[in-house]
């Protein structure tokens, strides 16, 4: 039967079925009905589900946007007391390097009084020894100088020998 009906129709009409003037209120009343469905299934299932994921979407941005200027703000608040620390450390390192400073000034200066101490001492004792060894010599030469002196006017002039006039002479030579 199904076949009659198609041998029949397809007698009657050749082409497109679509374009069967014949068939067009039938092709309008399922085109209207469809449409019909789907706005109604559109407007009350998919179109409010995607109107919460967008809304949820837009709420997890707007959330995920205030949690990182959080985040920026403590990064900055981080940045700004790790600078704050860091002066802190170098202004601290800075006393301790004063304070090393006038603590080794302070040893080095006892070290230096310390050391011009000995060497004042030393050179008071070196020159009671150089005087010492100059009224040492001053004797030395004066009793050389007597000794030669002496043996120069004997050997000279052997009568005319006065020792202690000699001596006399010798010690007004030696001062001036």
């Amino acid at each position: 039967m199904a076949s009659e009906t198609h041998a029949a129709v397809s007698e009657h009409y050749v082409g497109m079925p679509q374009l069967n003037f014949e068939w067009f209120p039938n092709q309008i009343f399922w085109l209207v009905v469809t449409l019909v469905a789907v706005f109604f299934i559109l407007n009350r299932i998919a179109i409010p589900r995607i109107a919460n994921v967008l809304a949820e979407r837009h709420d997890t941005i707007q959330r995920d946007l205030e949690k990182a200027e959080e985040l920026k703000q403590k990064a900055v608040e981080a940045e700004d007391a790790y600078n704050k620390a860091l002066a802190d450390a170098r202004i601290a390192a800075s006393q301790i390097v004063a304070e090393t400073k006038a603590a080794i000034q302070k040893d080095l200066d006892k070290a230096i009084a310390k050391a011009d101490a000995e060497i004042s001492a030393k050179t008071a004792e070196g020159e009671v020894k150089i005087k010492e060894i100059r009224d040492n010599a001053t004797k030395a030469v004066k009793v050389v100088a007597t000794d030669t002196a002496v043996a120069i006017v004997d050997a000279v002039m052997p009568a005319a020998s006065d020792a202690k006039a000699i001596t006399a002479a010798v010690t007004t030579r030696l001062k001036g």
